[in-house]
């Protein structure tokens, strides 16, 4: 998968919801992390939600503010989500 500029660079600078340690400290290490770790880039909540439930986790009970702030997932600047399995 190939993953925005804008993309790698909110993951870079947003690491540390997820990581205690940084996993990347360039482009080209954030974009070979992601693609090890297979992200998936979520169009809206709506694709966040069934992410979680095809994964196993009970979101019945979740809102969505919840679910969005989940240290898997990164908001991006053009209102999709990055989901990163940690």
């Amino acid at each position: 998968m190939s993953y925005k500029k804008e993309y790698l660079e909110t993951f870079l600078r947003d690491q540390g919801q997820l990581f205690d340690e940084p996993v990347a400290e360039t482009i080209d290490e954030a974009r070979d992390f992601l693609e090890d770790c297979m992200a998936f880039v979520a169009a809206d909540y709506r694709q966040v939600k069934q992410y979680f439930e095809e994964n196993g986790a009970d979101t019945a009970e979740m809102s969505k503010e919840e679910l969005l702030s989940q240290s898997e997932v990164f908001a991006m600047p053009d209102g999709k989500f990055l989901i990163v399995e940690g």
